[in-house]
């Protein structure tokens, strides 16, 4: 496949892919007759070149951008409103979400915020919220500069409370990207650390979808060739790039956002605390509690762990083969082994269990996940 070339795909939504594809972006919003859009980022990626040449092609275009990039890595429900604020108080008449999953999700729930008054956390979907959002959303779309979250296609925002950090999920077919701008070479700046963490959070959609209990085999076939895709090019991606390793991250990022339709599991459950209570980076906290979730759920899912050896072209085929690559692909991507090596303490494994048991991704896991399996697994991987 050329990466060289700007190709299009529509699935879930249309997505133009390839170097350069980042250039169609101005052209694109003046032929919806848009001029002043509202860029949101974060703070990291507001101050590096390729964001301000963006912006510098968006006004040689005769646009009127808007940066907004005043946000927590993980996002808190202050942002959003700050985020709104701001869309009404510059009159912008759409959204343009640019960076990791951070920036995309407080992007997508200010498009929600516009023109929906309720309080923010009435839409959570995981209380039947999504029947509230009735009302037009701006034009928005989005712009990937990792590959990991997937966030660009999404159709959901993950915010946390200001005060208590407990997660929710506001949702809304609605909140979709019209268009999606998958440029690889945006991804050249990251560091290697970054790539890799990232990396490991697409790794970890793609698997934790395709063993979901959820009847969903589109999406099983996605997570596997997402699998695929990260399993040949994630150590070149990380220490010695090029485009064609950047091109197939950011392609199994974008499957991995579509298969976990499917749902995810015991691995998120495991990470999301780590954010709430640490402010862990959440494809970090993925990453160390990858191999450990997956060594709970492979007893009892022996094929499934085989199809998943098979993809990733492992001599030993057991999912005990499985985890160990995985131990294997966080030490030669410099990642840690331990949760000791991300800050957590014996002190902490109790409001984690409590937090994880509490998470709303679990109930999806193939297997029933207890409080006292979450503070096992969390032993084990201390």
């Amino acid at each position: 496949m050329n990466f060289n070339q700007v190709l299009q795909y529509n699935f879930p939504t249309v997505i133009r892919f390839g170097a350069g594809a980042i250039n169609e972006l101005a052209g694109h919003l003046k032929e919806q007759n848009l001029s002043s859009p509202l860029v949101v980022t974060d703070p990291v990626v507001a101050q590096l070149d390729f964001f301000k040449k963006i912006i510098a092609d968006l006004e040689k275009a005769g646009l009127k951008p808007e940066v907004f990039s005043n946000i927590h890595k993980n996002p808190v429900k202050s942002d959003v409103l700050n985020g709104g604020d701001a869309f009404h108080q510059t009159k912008r008449d759409s959204i343009v979400g640019v960076g990791g999953g951070a920036a995309l999700d407080v992007a997508r729930a200010i498009v929600l915020r516009v023109n929906h008054k309720r309080d923010l956390f009435d839409y959570d979907d995981l209380i039947g919220g999504d029947i509230y959002v009735t009302e037009e959303v701006p034009y928005f779309v989005t712009v990937p500069t990792t590959s990991g979250t997937g966030s660009e296609v999404g159709r959901s925002a993950i915010i946390a409370d200001d005060e208590t950090h407990q997660k929710k999920i506001l949702f809304s077919p609605k909140l979709l990207a019209k268009r999606v701008f998958a440029d690889p070479t945006l991804t050249f700046e990251l560091p290697a650390f970054v790539t890799a963490a990232t990396g490991m959070d697409a790794l970890t959609h793609n698997m934790e979808a395709y063993i979901a209990k959820m009847f969903h085999p589109m999406c099983e076939g996605i997570a596997l060739q997402g699998i695929a895709l990260i399993n040949e090019s994630i150590d070149k991606a990380v220490n010695k790039p090029d485009l064609e390793s950047r091109s197939k991250m950011m392609l199994a990022s974008l499957m991995g956002a579509v298969a976990f339709q499917k749902g995810l599991g015991v691995v998120h459950s495991l990470a999301h605390p780590l954010s709430q209570l640490l402010d862990t980076h959440h494809g970090l906290a993925n990453a160390v509690n990858l191999p450990y979730g997956m060594r709970f759920n492979y007893p009892g899912f022996e094929d499934k762990f085989r199809t998943i050896a098979r993809t990733m072209e492992l001599k030993d085929e057991s999912g005990e083969g499985v985890v160990n690559a995985l131990f294997e692909l966080n030490q030669k991507l410099g990642l840690p082994l331990k949760l000791s090596g991300i800050g957590v303490k014996p002190e902490h494994i109790e409001k984690l269990a409590d937090l994880a048991f509490a998470d709303f991704c679990h109930p999806n896991n193939p297997k029933p996940v207890s409080r006292e399996d979450f503070k096992k697994i969390y032993l084990e991987a201390l």
